[in-house]
């Protein structure tokens, strides 16, 4: 007797880890807020461009989280030819092969954005998503820290025109060169030998980077022989002695009242430095640059505390760090922190051409902006849904199809129920949860008469929860008005919500 078979089962309904769908008033805001995005960047001279969302693991290179193994973090196959692809992983390496690729035929300098999902494989965790979206904007073929300066100065507009208030926000704006020159002074930074202390000077950056989390003493400890944390998990350090601890240390509290003295300052520490003296002229620089524009420090600040964590940033680097407080899962006060971040990358493009191309660029992570916005409460948690057009007779659909394309045709969202119509109760409870602010209701006796009954759900709501009997009548959340008036009625209704 034949084996049976085993009947395969269903598949499990459920979102891919580290993944998330996005539904309704997500996908409008997001969209609603990358033209805004959009409109400040065309301001400035930026051109859109759209890259594929797969390269090759040659072109995105060795600058993924974890330089000692520049094939992680990404999502990658191989073909039959034997070539490795993979999902883009940011915005900008797919940029640096584009102007490689097609750098005869465009234009020099280049200013060109970009919007759009990006992939990382790393371990998902709250909050922490293998896809999101990023917003680019980069100028590339010009070595003028003018360039930074501008993009400074279109990230603070752009900030302001999403929904950011001035004082919601700063742009803080460091140099890797003045780091650099720290860590030549410090002795784990040789000129002549940019390879030796890497795995020092590695430590040393996500130690520096950590600061706000850590704080001095804890990233003192990173930079000495190590950290335990509370778990008892060890972290460990980069083995400076007392006095290159205190260098750093020296430059990462540089930070002064204003950005002359905290630039006097790190010309204090980096003096025997040729680089470090360089990097500090080129933050006056941009700090001048700012004020003229009338970008002060309340908007744009040097902050030496600033470290972008990506190996290819070569000079200016920046981020935006949103300064205003919201209540953590635990309900604890925190600031919400930062929502974009970049800085200048000259050896990026070299790796295609083996010619240095100078670039510099800033990238927007599109869900934390909508993240602080929404905190702010400045985007909706729900949005308007379509008025509703009931169906009261089966046979008089084409007369309830006419009334949503004539709505339609005057700009104002619209359908027609489309489920079972014989109770009535089912199709306000969709109205409902469709967030319709109003339905359209016409049996056969208002069809005679020519005229249609408009319910404003929105109002009728309110009035139910908070209305006294007196401000109920007053306020009828339901009207009958003439079919002829339809549009015109509904708009002066939706103009008042």
């Amino acid at each position: 007797m034949a084996k049976k078979q085993k009947t395969p089962g269903r598949p499990k309904a459920v979102t891919p880890k580290g993944f998330r769908d996005y539904f309704g008033v997500e996908v409008t805001a997001r969209k609603a807020m990358l033209d805004r995005i959009a409109e400040v960047y065309r301001l400035y001279g930026f051109d859109p461009l759209e890259t594929s969302a797969v390269e090759t693991v040659e072109a995105l290179g060795k600058f993924l989280p974890d330089v000692d193994r520049p094939n992680e973090g990404v999502f990658a196959w191989q073909e039959e030819d034997q070539d490795w692809l993979a999902l883009r992983y940011d915005l900008t390496a797919p940029l640096a092969r584009v102007y490689a690729q097609f750098r005869n035929d465009l234009p020099t300098p280049y200013r060109r954005y970009s919007m759009g999902p990006v992939w990382r494989n790393e371990k998902p965790g709250p909050g922490r998503f293998r896809q999101f979206y990023q917003c680019d904007a980069d100028t590339v073929g010009t070595p003028t820290v003018a360039a930074d300066a501008e993009i400074c100065a279109m990230l603070s507009d752009t900030l302001e025109a999403v929904g950011i208030a001035r004082g919601d926000y700063v742009v803080k704006v460091n140099n890797r060169k003045v780091l650099n020159g720290v860590m030549e002074v410090a002795g784990i930074l040789d000129p002549a030998d940019p390879d030796k202390f890497a795995a020092e000077r590695g430590i040393v950056l996500r130690a520096i980077d950590k600061l706000d989390r850590l704080g001095l003493d804890g990233v003192r400890a990173l930079l000495g022989e190590g950290r335990t944390d509370a778990s008892g998990d060890v972290t460990k350090g980069a083995g400076l002695s007392g006095d290159q601890a205190e260098v750093v240390m020296g430059f990462m509290q540089a930070r002064r009242d204003s950005g002359a003295a905290t630039v006097a300052r790190l010309r204090e520490l980096v003096s025997a430095s040729e680089t470090g003296r360089t990097g500090v002229d080129e933050l006056e620089t941009i700090a001048d640059l700012a004020l003229a524009q009338g970008y002060g420090p309340d908007r744009i600040e040097i902050d030496p505390a600033v470290v972008r964590g990506l190996g290819y940033y070569t000079g200016p680097v920046f981020e935006s760090e949103l300064t205003f407080e919201i209540l953590d899962d635990k309900g604890r006060p925190r600031q919400f922190g930062s929502v974009a971040g970049g800085g200048r990358y000259d050896d990026l493009v070299k790796r295609f051409t083996g010619q240095e191309v100078p670039a510099t660029g800033v990238s927007i992570g599109v869900d934390r902006l909508l993240a602080a916005l929404q905190a702010k409460g400045r985007i909706e948690a729900e949005a308007a849904g379509p008025v509703v057009v009931t169906v009261m007779d089966r046979a008089r659909m084409s007369a309830y199809q006419a009334m949503a394309g004539e709505l339609r045709a005057a700009g104002i969202r619209a359908e027609v129920y489309l489920g079972n119509p014989k109770n009535f109760g089912n199709q306000m409870k969709y109205a409902d949860r469709r967030g319709a602010p109003v339905a359209v209701i016409q049996g056969s006796d208002e069809a005679e008469r020519g005229v249609v009954q408009l319910k404003d759900l929105k109002l009728g709501a309110e009035l139910a929860q908070e209305a006294t009997l007196e401000e109920w009548k007053a306020q009828p959340a339901q009207r009958e008005v003439p079919r002829a008036d339809l549009v015109a009625e509904l708009r002066r209704m939706l103009d008042r919500t």
